[in-house]
């Protein structure tokens, strides 16, 4: 059955999330702080609008994914926000990676107006949003979930509803924490490895095929010998991992020290590197200079 969706945040990973709901015969209207971003929305047949507000008037369903936790607040709550013009019964998906206690808060918020929250962080990447493959992690209502489960099968493949409000970005932390700590391990790998004078693109090769090996051996690891991109996200994400954990009272001590990695290279103008730059850190640490 065809839903009337609302799309806000049509960015590297918004852009092809939005068209595979599109694609799924689903009427879209959509808002971008930036309008020139949703001309491929518009052409393929969404709605453009002038503001969150605007995209709440004609929807059930709208999914946010935007860059942080003042951002998601200010697109539902804010002046122009969707909260002015959205429906009671409506449901708000917010698949942003923010803080899993301001989730919480927010849900709360939006509930007092009958409006039901999800969240619904993901993993995959870019390729993964253009080929509809994400790993959706949901936070909400069983209810609720259902409701909205068509509309992220047309996204994603791997779909799990992990439990109420904040248990999805609860579930994207440890996903990045297992990410950053694997990451830095394979850093460290390779340091050791070129340090000794062997060949790390071999060494590489040979863990591939032991218990060593793993997506982020694969992916980072090549990067790591061939360097690709996104420090800054990644730091971003960390930062809410361990404020939450900083609440909590958790102790992460190999998650803070691959966050204060990912702080050394934002310090040294590396934000739009691949985290897989963390080497660089472990190089220079190392004695081996960052390159």
């Amino acid at each position: 059955m065809a839903i009337n969706i609302g799309f806000i945040g049509p960015g590297i990973m918004g852009r092809p999330m939005a068209l595979n709901l599109m694609k799924g015969g689903h009427k879209l209207w959509a808002y971008a702080r930036r309008p020139e971003t949703l001309q491929p929305l518009t052409a393929a047949g969404a709605i453009a609008c002038a503001s969150p507000a605007e995209v709440a008037k004609h929807v059930d369903v709208i999914f946010t994914i935007v860059a942080d936790t003042p951002d998601v607040e200010q697109v539902v709550f804010g002046e122009h926000g969707i909260v002015n013009n959205a429906k009671r019964g409506s449901v708000i998906v917010d698949m942003s990676t923010i803080s899993p206690t301001a989730t919480k808060v927010f849900a709360e918020r939006l509930a007092k107006q009958g409006i039901d929250m999800l969240d619904a962080p993901v993993s995959g990447g870019e390729t993964g949003a253009i080929n509809g493959t994400l790993s959706i992690m949901v936070g909400g209502k069983p209810e609720v979930f259902e409701r909205v489960k068509p509309l992220f099968d047309c996204m994603g493949k791997n779909i799990v509803h992990i439990g109420g409000n904040g248990a999805g970005q609860v579930a994207k932390a440890c996903n990045q924490i297992v990410v950053a700590v694997t990451i830095e391990a394979v850093a460290e790998a390779l340091t050791f490895a070129h340090k000794n004078g062997a060949d790390a693109a071999k060494v590489r090769e040979a863990l591939m095929g032991g218990f060593a090996g793993s997506k982020i051996m694969e992916v980072h690891g090549k990067r790591m010998l061939e360097p690709g991109f996104k420090v800054g996200l990644h730091q971003k994400d960390m930062r809410i991992v361990m404020e939450t954990a900083h609440q909590l009272g958790v102790a992460l001590p190999a998650a803070a020290m691959v966050t204060q990695h990912l702080n050394a290279l934002i310090g040294t103008g590396c934000a739009d590197l691949d985290s897989a730059a963390i080497v660089k850190v472990v190089k220079r640490m190392s004695g081996m200079g960052g390159d």
